[in-house]
């Protein structure tokens, strides 16, 4: 079979043969936690360290991509929360009505809600505060990358496919479409991991570049304007981007295009998880 044959097949069979695309790669997740647990108040900061006490790293950094991590952990408990991640506007609007499209809360505004209110629940068991707690980390990380808050009928562009010439190395899941320099992808995984992830800083490094901005601008400033307000926001930046290119070929000129708007995102989605801790465990 021809070398372009292999690719174009590959591509067809992205949404069948890989998993269940998450939001943000681990990197993108752990810098909404690290940003966020360096502007804590010292009450929640303290509460965050009780609550984390005996994970393997007890940062929310550390926790920030095990509601992905469920997969191999747990994989009855990942298949029960996947819905969790995600929200979609099923009449192609960014106008989320809950009862159509996060019916019994299982979508990913409902499920931060959910979360946080058990976590404000003293009496409840430290065990499962701790989950709420590594849950709420995530999915305000999930709900601020765009394709997490879709209004096209593609799976928050998974079904959209994507040929990427790129030199950053695919997760190990991926690898067997990743030939001669060209990644058979789709635009929800460019989302995902290769828009932050071709920066090819560590953690540590690329937390320092964006803690050293100023907090981005918030159009639906604080906690108490909700999860809904932060899906939508997501939602209409990918018409109002234009983050669809206008074909299926792609590469680095498409990565650095955006990695701006995906890190303001990420500086977002940090704001917003330590005010929200600070309201839920903070003086």
């Amino acid at each position: 079979m021809r070398k372009t044959a292999v690719l174009a097949l590959t591509a067809v069979l992205v949404v069948a043969a890989s998993p269940a695309a998450m939001a943000w790669s681990a990197l993108g997740h752990r810098l909404v936690g690290e940003l966020a647990e360096r502007h804590l108040d010292p009450v929640a900061g303290a509460q965050v360290k009780l609550l984390l006490a005996g994970e393997p790293d007890p940062t929310l950094a550390g926790v920030a991509d095990w509601a992905d991590r469920l997969r191999d952990l747990d994989p009855a408990e990942f298949k029960a929360t996947s819905r969790w991640h995600y929200i979609n506007a099923t009449d192609q609007s960014c106008r989320f009505e809950p009862a159509r499209d996060c019916p019994d809360g299982n979508c990913v505004t409902g499920a931060i809600e959910r979360q946080r209110a058990i976590l404000a629940d003293r009496s409840q068991p430290l065990p499962v505060r701790r989950d709420a707690l590594k849950f709420i980390v995530h999915f305000v990380g999930d709900v601020h990358q765009p394709m997490h808050a879709n209004s096209h009928d593609d799976l928050g562009g998974n079904k959209y496919q994507i040929s990427l010439r790129t030199d950053l190395a695919p997760e190990a899941y991926a690898r067997n479409r990743y030939v001669d320099g060209v990644m058979g992808t789709n635009l929800h995984s460019v989302w995902d991991y290769y828009i932050l992830g071709s920066a090819k800083l560590s953690l540590r490094q690329y937390a320092a570049r964006l803690d050293a901005l100023p907090w981005p601008p918030m159009p639906a400033d604080g906690p108490a304007t909700g999860p809904m307000a932060w899906a939508a926001e997501s939602c209409r930046l990918v018409d109002a981007r234009h983050l669809y290119p206008q074909g299926h070929k792609l590469d680095i000129a498409y990565l650095d295009a955006y990695r701006p708007l995906a890190e303001q995102r990420v500086r977002q989605a940090a704001w917003r998880l330590a005010q929200v801790l600070d309201a839920t465990l903070g003086d």
